[in-house]
């Protein structure tokens, strides 16, 4: 009932059994295995960790799988490498390859998305995200598939120009960032006109736009620049009838009225974003996901968790749209048997 759980949810339609879903615990190896009894590793063929990683989503009940397609594929390799920690098992992900694409900030923000990447044939970007759909909805997976985003707009810039650059860009000349902001806005609505084409009904739809600790630049841009580009680019996503779940990771409390005014169905939050604030104000007209912090489960006791799962339970149960996660990810260093309490919480309290 994973599947019509989630549908239901996302159309704010209240089910018997609080539905979920979860970030890269389909990929935590050891977790999986337990979990599915196949035995997968990071070594494992990747058919293999595929099939593993379908079993235990649907093993742990998930009511839609968060999946996006638009990434800095689409920068054709101009964009800046920042490197990258280690996050999987066995340390594949490392990365201490860096490259700055600007190393002049009055060249960053001449940058005209148009003319460094070119435009593109709507007809093959909506095909693209057709297939990216399909390729999980013909799976016939027990949960709501759906393709989207991932570089809206802050998260483009900051792929493009990295996080030393863009930070310099907004500091010396805001309004010239704002400027560059409107560019690449005007350039990636090709991608979101191509999305709300597609076959999907649902569509994620990412941006990370703060930090842990809230804005990283002043609250005036946000509301200046990157929200009316959020008007525009979402606009034909609601005027097809498309269910748009918004994420971005840190402290986004302060821009929740913002966003939800841009025509958003759903919020998708980390724990440092107040969720007991969006169920109250948004939880009768938004789904919203979230919001169990992972540091409980990396180092809590039993008590932790069970403590922090009866936190996001008591805010969420009563509304249509909740769906419980853990946020950000539970990361191949989640003791397994923390993981696996986390998931005997869940089944003991997920029925309203």
């Amino acid at each position: 009932m994973s599947y019509q759980n989630g549908w239901a949810a996302l159309h704010l339609e209240m089910t018997d059994k609080i539905p979920r879903t979860e970030y890269s615990a389909s990929e935590h190896w050891e977790l999986v295995s337990r979990v599915t009894g196949i035995a997968v590793t990071s070594l494992s063929p990747p058919q293999l960790q595929a099939r593993a990683s379908e079993a235990f989503r649907r093993a742990w009940d998930y009511g839609y799988d968060w999946r996006i397609l638009t990434h800095n594929q689409i920068f054709d390799g101009k964009y800046t490498r920042m490197g990258h920690a280690v996050y999987a098992s066995d340390g594949a992900d490392f990365s201490n390859e860096t490259m700055e694409l600007f190393d002049d900030p009055e060249d960053a923000l001449r940058l005209d998305p148009f003319q460094l990447y070119g435009a593109r044939d709507p007809a093959a970007l909506t095909a693209e995200f057709n297939r990216d759909y399909h390729s999980a909805a013909d799976q016939k997976p027990d949960y709501v598939p759906m393709t989207g985003i991932y570089v809206t707009l802050m998260s483009g810039l900051l792929e493009i120009l990295g996080w030393d650059m863009l930070l310099t860009c907004a500091g010396v000349d805001p309004k010239g960032f704002g400027a560059l902001t409107n560019r690449y806005g005007n350039w990636i609505q090709q991608y979101f006109d191509a999305l709300a084409k597609s076959d999907a009904p649902v569509v994620m739809v990412h941006d990370d736009i703060v930090w842990t600790s809230g804005p990283f630049v002043h609250p005036e841009f946000y509301r200046s620049f990157l929200f009316p580009n959020y008007k525009k680019l979402f606009a034909p996503l609601a005027e097809q009838g498309k269910v748009i779940l918004y994420t971005s990771d840190g402290n986004y409390t302060q821009f929740v009225d913002d966003i939800a005014a841009c025509g958003v169905s759903g919020f998708v939050l980390e724990p440092c974003t107040d969720m007991r604030m969006i169920a109250e104000k948004y939880g009768k007209t938004h789904s919203f996901t979230g919001n169990f912090d992972t540091r409980v489960l990396l180092s809590g006791t039993r008590e932790d968790i069970d403590r922090e799962m009866r936190r996001c339970m008591e805010i969420g149960r009563k509304y249509p749209g909740f769906f419980l996660a853990v946020g950000n990810h539970i990361p191949a260093n989640t003791p397994v048997e923390n993981a696996l309490y986390y998931n005997d919480l869940y089944e003991r309290y997920s029925r309203r």
